[in-house]
């Protein structure tokens, strides 16, 4: 495909439906999209101790996140240079002093240099030497790290990490300055839902204002159903979060959308701040550390899905990152993971829990009807009914400033964002820088 033909398939209100449905442009997505931008890999206290390892995946590319004896954070490509075999398992675990291959015995140092292998004796008189790097792990081209979440990039070059975050860097900031004692650590695990779906479907639905009341119908009406009949008008915080869809159109078109270059934006909140018990209390908590003008600062920052695109999508109200895997043109695996706000009470990361249950685990009663909805997308675009995607609501309505554009709550701003991020990425720019 060329370029031309790639930059026709993006027009200012619509894109055309091949985005969703070629696996070529797929493939091209791997090399000039995530094999170029910002890719969120994991946190840091998923690796406390030198030794400690995660796994993830860079577009196409196994990659592991491990504590170097030195306390530092290395991501090295999750293979060995011998026979190419992965190092370590997928998921977390323990290496020891040293990554040792299962296959060979290969043994490697945290920050990936070759140390030994078996029968030096064969190698003698070859062009074999252990100060080689061409036999070392690789590591990746670029790793920074922000309040403990850790992002790299597979391209030498390009902007560093704050300057590509922009705004939404603050959503970091904001998602660490909660914690009453400064830090987040990553609590409960992981899900993972498989989703039958392009990976920009996912993505343009976080900020999309226009879907909750159609597709969300069901669960809000059962929860305010539930609320009025079995428990007198009061609404407890666990159906809160679910009826919070159901708002009027009036509440949607005054939300604020912001988006900014690169492709991220962020919505804002939908769900007012609980005020119960536990919630008081770590408001309490949080004066305590900060002061009340302060506590009152972090808490007013209050936005409803970040999007830092192309990976990962913070929640910064209810503790919660998702994280995205795309796996072909019509795969995506969605990693969901739970945060715990250090200074805060085990109740409080309970409902932390609860959040995510409800709202964004595999038996979600909300989340099974955006997968369905993105499912039914993916197929529907596969058919002849149509080669046009429209994002045309709103359009010509934004406002522009400086590293972005600014729109009213039910514009498609935040997908058009997105494509504009797109096209730069996949524009002739980009062509084998990842590889060079």
């Amino acid at each position: 495909m060329t370029d031309d033909m790639l930059a026709a398939l993006v027009r200012p209100d619509k894109v055309h439906k091949r985005v969703y449905t070629d696996p070529a442009i797929f493939d091209l997505e791997m090399e000039r999209i995530f094999g170029q931008a910002w890719i969120y890999v994991g946190h840091a206290s998923q690796v406390p101790k030198p030794g400690d390892y995660w796994t993830a995946l860079i577009g196409r590319e196994p990659v592991v996140m491990v504590r170097d004896r030195d306390g530092a954070i290395r991501v090295l490509y999750n293979r060995c240079p011998h026979k190419g075999a992965k190092l370590v398992a997928d998921g977390c675990g323990h290496a020891g002093p040293l990554f040792r291959c299962p296959y060979h015995a290969w043994t490697f140092t945290l920050d990936g240099r070759l140390r030994g292998v078996p029968f030096r004796q064969g190698y003698a008189d070859t062009g074999f030497s252990l100060d080689d790097p061409e036999f070392s792990m690789r590591p990746v081209a670029r790793v920074a790290e922000r309040r403990g979440f850790v992002f790299c990039s597979l391209a030498e070059d390009g902007p560093g990490l704050e300057d590509y975050l922009g705004g939404a860097l603050a959503s970091i900031d904001n998602f660490a300055d909660r914690a009453p004692e400064g830090e987040v650590e990553v609590a409960g695990g992981v899900m993972r839902v498989m989703q039958q779906s392009n990976w920009k479907i996912f993505f343009e639905n976080l900020n999309d204002t226009g879907h909750p009341q159609a597709t969300h119908e069901s669960s809000f009406a059962a929860a305010r159903r539930t609320v009025r009949e079995k428990l007198g008008g009061k609404t407890p915080f666990q159906l809160h979060i679910i009826e919070g869809n159901g708002e009027p159109n009036s509440f949607w078109e005054s939300l604020e959308l912001r988006c900014y270059d690169h492709g991220h934006s962020y919505m804002d909140a939908i769900f007012n701040a609980p005020t119960d018990a536990i919630s008081l209390e770590y408001r309490d908590q949080l004066v305590a550390a900060h002061g009340a003008e302060r506590a009152q600062a972090i808490l007013s920052m209050n936005r409803h899905n970040t999007i830092i695109y192309p990976s990962c999508s913070p929640h910064t109200g209810f503790q919660q990152l998702r994280v995205i895997r795309p796996v072909s043109i019509d795969r995506t695996l969605v990693e969901i993971f739970t945060f715990r706000l250090k200074g805060t009470s085990d109740a409080f990361f309970q409902r932390t829990i609860s959040y995510t249950n409800i709202v964004n685990s595999p038996s979600s009663t909300v989340m099974v009807d955006d997968v369905e909805v993105y499912r039914r997308c993916q197929e529907g675009m596969a058919s002849d009914g149509g080669d046009w995607i429209s994002q045309h609501r709103m359009a010509g309505h934004d406002t522009p400033f400086e590293g972005g554009v600014l729109g009213a709550g039910i514009s498609e701003v935040p997908m058009r964002n997105q494509f504009r991020a797109w096209s730069a990425y996949m524009g002739p720019a980009n062509i084998g820088k990842a590889a060079a």
